[in-house]
């Protein structure tokens, strides 16, 4: 895991940029709102400062691909000059059919690129192990190719990596929400302390620390789970794909300037 000499003090204002995972789907939030690592981590990074001397934004929109992320969240980045930008895209990119990994990390590779020579730090994302995840179990070595790059890029740049492809606690299916595709609580929360501890900060709890032991599961009630599952989100996905829908149609960012938190 590539290591930041960054003091966590001079951290005093954090933009992320991304989609579903950094936006926080999966971790409801007050209303109709999302929480998510990212908010997470920005906590743990507000009680380093005096109170109301931290500032966040958070411009990620669920469903966005990479070239949107670039076109749409990282001027705004920029302009904004945060100490801090985490820039977790691609992962979308990398699941669509025929889609190349060495060609969108070479995308990915121009946005961090620009983005270094603009804000404080660069904190970059590998793609999650999705061995233990239907469906995307089969794109494993897309995903696996994608997440080398980002670790060259990362060299190549000076960034942090937040490596979630060595954190085994996410393997559990209690750290992911009933779509499978987005994390649940829980598995923001472990996110949000590794990447904290990526930072240089001293965190509470072990992230990768084992799950309570659980009853195992018959394999009815794992059919049965499948067939709910592919009933409920993997039909609904695959249509929006086929229409040309995302997500994140007519979804604003929930956090696009730098306030006090």
């Amino acid at each position: 895991m590539a290591a930041t000499t960054t003091k966590l003090k001079t951290i005093g204002s954090y933009a992320a940029i991304g989609d579903s995972f950094t936006e926080g789907v999966g971790d409801p939030g007050p209303g109709d709102s999302h929480l998510g690592w990212a908010d997470r981590l920005a906590v743990l990074l507000a009680d380093q400062r005096d109170e109301h001397d931290f500032r966040y934004a958070n411009l990620a929109v669920r469903g966005k691909l990479l070239d949107q992320i670039v076109a749409d969240q990282l001027p705004r980045a920029k302009a904004l000059a945060p100490d801090l930008v985490s820039f977790c895209a691609g992962g979308n990119d990398i699941i669509r059919p025929g889609s190349d990994p060495d060609d969108v990390a070479e995308r990915f590779e121009a946005a961090v690129a620009d983005l270094a020579g603009a804000v404080g730090q660069v904190m970059i994302t590998t793609g999650f192990d999705t061995r233990g995840v239907p469906v995307l179990k089969h794109l494993r070595g897309k995903v696996a190719t994608y997440s080398a790059h980002v670790r060259a890029i990362a060299d190549r740049y000076d960034c942090p990596v937040l490596d979630l492809w060595s954190l085994k606690s996410v393997q559990d299916r209690r750290a992911w929400d009933t779509d499978r595709l987005h994390l649940s609580p829980e598995g923001h929360t472990r996110v949000a302390l590794r990447a904290a501890q990526v930072l240089g900060l001293d965190v509470p709890t072990d992230p990768d620390q084992p799950w309570p032991p659980q009853q195992p599961r018959g394999s009815v009630d794992v059919t049965r789970d499948n067939i709910q599952w592919a009933r409920d989100h993997l039909v609904p996905w695959i249509g929006r794909r086929l229409r040309g829908e995302s997500s994140g149609d007519h979804v604003e960012a929930k956090r696009p300037d730098l306030l006090p938190l």
